[in-house]
């Protein structure tokens, strides 16, 4: 768990600034290079306090808090887990879970700004079916409806909806039931821009235009730090962002 203590005040529950923002993300041995990038980039750019924590599987596992077997369209080992997030901020305020294939180029601040209590969950509402068959490094690439929609989610962790997402629930309910957000109304599920949770070799910047500028890139294809994927949209942004990492991380040690 890092704690980055910023100047500004906090905006996570339309105005209560007594406690930082909780971050879950979600965390895979073989993109632990993208786990440490996405969290640096947060807090290089937050003006608020937050509190980030990986979800670690292999840890969920030792705890007794995740059981579910592996599924063979399973691409990265938080494709269920991050539906504890409720439950691991204790079902209290907002938090976020976020992929670890996301690059912030904004101040987090700037989203929690857009949080609205009337919501279950908030979200970017992309319609994205992918042409490719395989992603990241060689996992197979699904479609289904609502893709996307649970890779960046803003929790109403009280909400008496999401209560209901406990462990069982997590590790036995379908992908579908999960994913699609089946245990909400869509009148529950906000939307937030697409610019917040703007997918690689999809979205499009369109010149002269700040609005369609990303905010948070995510390369749900793959990302550099996988070799079929060096050379993909935005990577020399990422590429910047690992060597900034790499000499703080160096600097400090």
């Amino acid at each position: 768990m890092t704690s980055a203590n910023g100047n500004a005040s906090q905006v996570t529950n339309n105005g209560d600034v007594r406690k930082p923002f909780k971050i879950f993300i979600g965390y895979d041995p073989r993109e632990d290079q993208a786990y440490e990038v996405c969290r640096h980039s947060i807090l290089k750019r937050t003006s608020i306090p937050v509190e980030i924590t990986p979800i670690v599987q292999s840890d969920l596992r030792a705890t007794g808090l995740y059981w579910r077997s592996r599924d063979q369209f399973e691409s990265t080992e938080f494709s269920f887990t991050r539906f504890l997030t409720p439950y691991l901020a204790n079902y209290d305020g907002w938090a976020m879970f976020v992929d670890c294939d996301f690059l912030y180029l904004a101040d987090i601040k700037e989203l929690t700004e857009l949080i609205n209590d009337k919501y279950a969950v908030m979200c970017v509402h992309h319609d994205y079916s992918p042409k490719e068959k395989t992603k990241m490094d060689g996992a197979v690439q699904t479609v289904y409806p609502r893709k996307n929609w649970s890779s960046m989610v803003l929790y109403n962790c009280g909400h008496p909806k999401n209560k209901g997402l406990t462990p069982e629930v997590v590790n036995n309910q379908t992908g579908a039931f999960l994913h699609r957000f089946q245990w909400l109304d869509d009148n529950e599920i906000g939307s937030v821009p697409c610019v917040w949770n703007f997918l690689e070799g999809h979205n499009e910047v369109v010149e002269n235009d700040p609005k369609t500028f990303p905010k948070a890139i995510h390369y749900t294809r793959g990302g550099p730090w996988f070799e079929a994927w060096k050379t993909c949209e935005f990577a020399d942004l990422w590429l910047k962002e690992m060597e900034e990492y790499m000499k703080k991380k160096s600097n400090v040690s």
